[in-house]
C-alpha cells in the first residue's frame, strides 16, 4: 500500500491516502513520520541512544508503590571539601543522594528524576545543580558555588523511576492520548473528524494535510460526505480518559505530597558556608560533570556564565537598544509571554488590532518613533488551542524561509509544550525541520540574531504529568541543545532559570523570571562594548 510520503507532497490541496502507514522499523507502529536522510537518520539514532534513560525493573503485580522510590525515607549528604579546608567561591559541591522505598529498604534500581538547586534566600542567589545517576540507588548532584555566604541544597524528588516507566510506555503505546479534530464545512453541511501524526489503523480513508515544504506530518479521518480541501478549522479538545489509560494503582506513582515533586531531606546539615576566593588556596574542581550551569541568580539578576554579559537594561533604555529592529518571536504560548512583557513595558510600542484570536494571534506591534516592530506566530499543529482557522496555521521552518533577516532582524523561537505527548522521533522530525531553515537563514543573511529558548518545568498532577511531565520537557530540551549545537544561534535557558529560582514552577514562569529572560534577549541584541 503507497504510504503518505510515498505521494508527491508539492501539491496545493491535501491527498486523500486509503490508512495510515506503518513502518516495521519504527516503534510506534500507528505514527507517520516523514523519511530522513542517512546522515540525518544516523544523527537520529544518536540523539535517542544519548538519552536513553537507564532501564527500570517492573513492578510486581498487584502494583503496590511499598518497593518505589520514597522521599520521606531517602536523604542526601553534602560531601567534604575535597583536600580539606573551607568552601571557597570557584569550589563545585557535591552532594551524595541515596533513596529507599516506602519500608525504608535502600534503593537498588536506577532511574528516578531528581531535581536540585543550591540558594540563598536573603542573597537573592540561586543556581542549579548537575544530578547524575549512580545506576544503583544512588545519586549525585554537583553544584558551582558561585557567591559567598550562606549557601543550602535543595533536591527534589519529581518523579520516581518506576513513574518514568510508566511516561515512557504512554508515549510509546498511546502517543494519541490528546484528541485533534477538524472541522470540514462546505454550504450547509459541516463534519468533524479526529486528527493527528499517529492516527489508528481503520478502513477510512485519511486526508493527508502534511506540509509540502517542510514535511511536517499531519492527517485527519476524511469526512464522509465533504472533501478534504474544505477543511477550516483545527481542536484540540479535553480527554478525560488519559488517566484511564494506565495500567490499575499506577496513579499511586503520581501522587503529589507523597512522591511527586516532593523535597528529599538531609541527612546532616543542608548548608555550607562559602568563603570568597582565596588565590592562596587552590579550588575544588576535580567533581567530573557533563557541563557548568548556564548561569545563576544573585540578587535577584541572572548572571549568564560563559561569553554572554547580562545586563539589566531599562525599559527606556530598551527602546534606544532596539531601534530599527524588527523581532519575529515564534513558538508557544511561552515565547507568547515575551511580546507581552514587551507590550506592557516597552514605552512606545502599540499593537495593532487585527481582530485575532486573543491567545493564538498573530500579534504585530509598532513603535514608530524608533522604527521598532515585534511580531509572534505560532507554531503548526499540534496546537492546543480550539476554533482556530486553518487558515492561519503556520510553521516555523517556513516563517523562517520567508525572512529576509539581516542585522537588523532578531529571531526568538521557543517549540516545546505542545510536543511532550508524542514520541521523540516527532519532535526531532519538527526541529530537523527548523534547524535546515535556521541555517538556510544564516547562510544568506549571516548578521540575523537566532535566540533559542529552552522549555521549563511547570507544576504537576498526574493528568498533566501523564501529558506533560517535566521529564517529557527535560528529555526534549536535551535534544534541542544537541541540535542546534554548532550554529551560530543564542540560548536562554528557561529551565535552568526556572529550577534555580525560588518561584514555584510554573507553565509560564512568572514576571521575575521573564524579565531576567528579557535582559538576556536583549543583552544578545545590544552587547556591551568592549572598552
Amino acid at each position: 500500500m503507497e504510504t503518505p510520503w510515498h505521494i508527491q507532497q508539492k501539491v496545493s490541496s491535501p491527498n486523500i491516502v486509503s490508512t495510515v502507514s506503518t513502518d516495521p522499523d519504527m516503534h510506534h507502529s500507528f505514527c507517520t513520520f516523514q523519511p530522513l536522510t542517512p546522515k540525518e537518520a544516523l544523527e537520529e539514532r544518536v540523539l535517542l541512544d544519548s538519552i536513553a534513560w537507564p532501564e527500570i525493573p517492573p513492578l510486581p503485580a498487584p502494583i503496590s508503590i511499598e518497593h518505589t522510590s520514597d522521599p520521606a525515607h531517602s536523604t542526601f549528604t553534602i560531601l567534604p571539601r575535597r583536600g580539606g579546608g573551607k568552601w571557597q567561591v570557584g569550589d563545585q559541591l557535591e552532594v551524595m543522594i541515596k533513596m529507599s522505598d516506602f519500608q525504608g529498604r535502600p534503593k537498588t534500581s536506577p532511574g528516578d528524576f531528581l531535581l536540585a538547586r543550591m540558594h540563598n534566600q536573603k542573597l537573592g542567589a540561586g543556581v542549579a545543580g548537575k544530578v547524575v545517576d549512580h545506576l544503583n540507588g544512588s545519586y549525585s548532584a554537583v553544584f558551582s558555588l558561585l557567591w559567598d555566604g550562606e549557601a543550602h541544597v535543595e533536591v527534589t524528588l519529581v518523579h520516581p523511576g518506576e513513574a518514568i516507566a510508566v511516561l515512557i510506555r504512554m508515549n510509546k503505546e498511546e502517543p494519541d492520548r490528546i484528541k485533534y479534530n477538524s472541522i470540514f464545512h462546505s454550504g450547509s453541511l459541516s463534519e468533524s473528524t479526529i486528527c493527528d501524526v499517529c492516527l489508528r489503523p481503520t478502513q477510512q480513508p485519511l486526508c493527508n494535510f502534511t506540509d509540502f515544504r517542510t514535511g511536517d506530518s499531519w492527517f485527519c479521518y476524511k469526512p464522509q460526505n465533504l472533501s478534504c480541501d474544505t477543511r477550516i478549522i483545527h481542536n484540540r479538545n479535553f480527554n478525560p480518559d488519559i488517566v484511564r489509560m494506565i495500567k490499575p494503582k499506577e496513579d499511586m506513582l503520581f501522587k503529589s505530597g507523597v512522591n511527586m515533586k516532593v523535597f528529599i531531606g538531609a541527612s546532616g546539615p543542608d548548608n555550607v558556608t562559602v568563603l570568597p576566593k582565596n588565590k592562596d588556596h587552590p579550588e575544588v574542581k576535580s567533581i567530573s560533570v557533563t557541563s557548568a550551569p548556564s548561569g545563576y541568580y544573585y540578587q535577584g539578576l541572572w548572571r549568564a556564565l560563559g561569553n554572554t554579559t547580562v545586563r539589566q537594561i531599562n525599559m527606556s533604555a530598551a527602546s534606544q537598544c532596539l531601534k530599527f529592529k524588527m523581532v519575529r518571536l515564534y513558538g508557544d504560548s511561552t515565547i507568547r509571554q515575551w511580546f507581552g512583557f514587551f507590550m506592557e513595558n516597552l514605552p512606545g510600542i502599540k499593537q495593532f488590532d487585527l481582530q485575532e484570536d486573543k491567545d493564538f494571534g498573530p500579534f504585530m506591534a509598532v513603535d514608530h518613533s524608533n522604527n521598532i516592530l515585534v511580531t509572534y506566530r505560532y507554531h503548526g499543529p499540534p496546537i492546543f488551542y480550539n476554533n482556530l482557522p486553518t487558515s492561519k496555521l503556520r510553521y516555523i521552518a517556513n516563517e523562517l524561509d520567508d525572512l529576509t533577516g539581516g542585522a537588523n532582524t532578531v529571531v526568538a523561537f521557543g517549540i516545546w509544550a505542545h510536543f511532550t505527548h508524542f514520541p521523540m522521533e516527532v519532535y526531532i522530525r519538527r526541529l530537523l525541520g527548523i534547524r535546515r531553515a535556521v541555517m538556510r537563514l544564516l547562510d544568506r543573511a549571516p548578521r540575523t540574531l537566532v535566540i533559542i529558548r529552552t522549555g521549563n518545568p511547570r507544576s504537576l498532577t498526574l493528568h498533566y504529568s501523564l501529558i506533560h511531565s517535566d521529564w517529557y520537557s527535560m528529555q526534549r530540551n536535551k535534544v534541542l541543545r544537541a541540535l542546534f549545537t554548532g550554529l551560530n544561534v543564542h540560548w536562554i535557558d528557561a529551565w535552568e532559570m526556572a529550577v534555580a529560582h525560588h518561584l514555584p514552577h510554573s507553565l509560564h514562569p512568572q514576571t521575575p523570571i521573564v524579565m531576567n529572560m528579557i535582559d538576556i534577549l536583549l543583552s544578545h541584541i545590544c552587547p556591551k562594548k568592549s572598552g
